[in-house]
């Protein structure tokens, strides 16, 4: 068992581009959590992170839009959003293409997904990784799932692709981490931007805690839509953490309305068995000498 660390966390602009505008109380108790899960990862030993996110039509569009896509890159540079508003500097992120092709191969195996040798991370990407990994220092594998782009991806498909993923990290020696962002109710870039749902929230947070399968799958995309805006098509990328922690207990760490930042920020984990004691990490784990970090300034 290679499955080292799965958890979720918010992914929304606001967070590194409003962070002045916030409530100081508030936003770095959010912060405190979001270094807290920095910290797990790093104790847990893991040597790569896959992150589970949804994009914003910066890669993928109408034209070709793929229910998964997985990254298999030896790096990718972020933003692709302007970095003043976004609030994060340019950077280079390492990839692992290696690692990468050996669980594309596999999940492929079950679940047809697309894989880009490019790609340009947006805040999807770049906001949980300015607090999870700020140097940069383990190497990247970034997922997509059809989150915005009706038709979109079923819900019984994100959880097999979860289950894939599962299969295919803990056929591989390196000790990995799975963290899915995005957001629960939200209704970006519409009159009712700043909106948040709180009982839709709590009762989707219940359902990712007890790792309810029947639960989580049962939501409907016009009933998502309604409650939670089309923001809340996002659930997709939580979902599949849920899959892949394959019947865990979750605890939620972290989850209030944030108004500026236009959603519920949140951070939560499962509590995975512990790894064998004989998963000791593969000589050639380190990242890409052609890996940069970012420069200085570049956290909060």
């Amino acid at each position: 068992m290679t499955l080292v660390y799965a958890g979720i966390c918010s992914h929304a602009p606001g967070i590194t581009g409003r962070a002045d505008q916030a409530d100081p109380a508030v936003r770095d108790q959010f912060y405190l959590a979001l270094d807290q899960m920095r910290s797990d990862i790093e104790a847990s030993g893991a040597q790569a992170i896959v992150v589970i996110a949804a994009e914003h039509f910066a890669n993928f569009f109408m034209n070709n839009m793929p229910a998964f896509a997985m990254g298999m890159a030896d790096f990718y540079e972020g933003p692709i959003e302007d970095p003043d508003w976004l609030g994060i500097d340019p950077f280079r992120a390492p990839g692992n293409r290696d690692l990468s092709r050996r669980l594309i191969t596999e999940v492929m195996t079950t679940v047809d997904l697309s894989y880009a040798e490019e790609w340009k991370f947006d805040h999807g990407v770049a906001v949980p990784l300015h607090f999870l990994t700020p140097t940069f220092e383990l190497p990247i594998i970034p997922v997509n799932i059809n989150c915005q782009g009706p038709p979109l991806t079923p819900l019984p498909r994100v959880w097999a692709f979860g289950e894939a993923l599962r299969r295919a990290v803990d056929a591989a020696p390196e000790r990995i981490a799975i963290v899915g962002t995005g957001g629960i109710s939200h209704w970006p870039a519409t009159p009712d931007s700043g909106k948040i749902n709180h009982a839709f929230d709590a009762d989707f947070l219940d359902r990712w805690t007890r790792n309810d399968r029947e639960a989580l799958l049962s939501y409907d995309d016009a009933q998502v839509c309604a409650q939670a805006g089309q923001g809340g098509f996002e659930i997709r990328t939580l979902i599949a953490v849920s899959a892949a922690a394959n019947g865990a207990p979750g605890t939620v760490h972290f989850a209030a309305a944030i108004p500026i930042f236009a959603v519920t920020c949140l951070v939560a984990d499962y509590q995975l068995a512990s790894p064998p004691s004989d998963a000791s990490p593969p000589s050639d784990a380190s990242p890409p000498s052609d890996a940069s970090p970012p420069s200085e300034g570049d956290t909060p």
